[in-house]
């Protein structure tokens, strides 16, 4: 992976994580036990620090960035969707941040809670947990049910299979020119429960 140490602050990556290797680690990155860490995500520690807790995701195109002297944290479980940006800010333990969602500086985003999508979060707001934020700016739009935290739980558990799966059988290969006869399909069970206990 493109990995930079930057003033000889060296990135961190525990040996139960996976980055992927077209992602970007500079300097004071911390990358907890069975991370993940998608394709072209940018986590630049060259003003503050990054963290990453256990089992958290920041999936692909995401950005982690910060001020001098001001963390930028996902705490345990956290989940980080698609192209997010992250500056400066603390999303809590098992909450989730979605696709091409923003959250700025100082911000917080409470335990077991949601951003939408494209939501965007502004400096210093802090999201009460379980709760559903959407909009630009954000708005507390409810409470989440038990059933949606499990949900979203469950999106998290399928990262962390994804990240024990790329360490097993994830290789670069030349692709090929058509595909074989009898093609195998990608094993993704947890996938598959998570579709249809959103359904229920």
């Amino acid at each position: 992976m493109p990995c930079y140490s930057i003033e000889g602050v060296i990135p961190v990556v525990h040996p139960t994580a996976y980055v992927h290797p077209t992602a970007v680690l500079i300097g004071d990155v911390h990358v907890g036990p069975n991370c993940y860490v998608g394709p072209n995500a940018s986590l630049r520690g060259d003003f503050g620090r990054i963290v990453l807790h256990a089992g958290a995701n920041v999936q692909d195109n995401c950005v982690m960035h910060g001020f001098p002297q001001q963390d930028t944290l996902v705490e345990e479980n956290g989940h980080i969707g698609h192209g997010a940006v992250l500056h400066s800010c603390t999303v809590r333990r098992d909450a989730l941040v979605g696709m091409n969602a923003v959250v700025m500086d100082e911000a917080e985003v409470g335990a077991r809670s949601i951003v939408a999508a494209c939501a965007f979060v502004p400096a210093g707001m802090k999201v009460a947990e379980q709760t559903l934020v959407a909009g630009v700016p954000a708005k507390a739009i409810r409470l989440l049910n038990d059933k949606e935290v499990a949900w979203k739980r469950t999106g998290t558990e399928t990262y962390q299979d994804l990240t024990r799966r790329c360490l097993a059988n994830l290789h670069e290969v030349t692709p090929l020119q058509q595909a074989e006869a009898n093609r195998p399909t990608v094993q993704a069970p947890q996938v598959q429960s998570m579709i249809a206990s959103k359904r229920d």
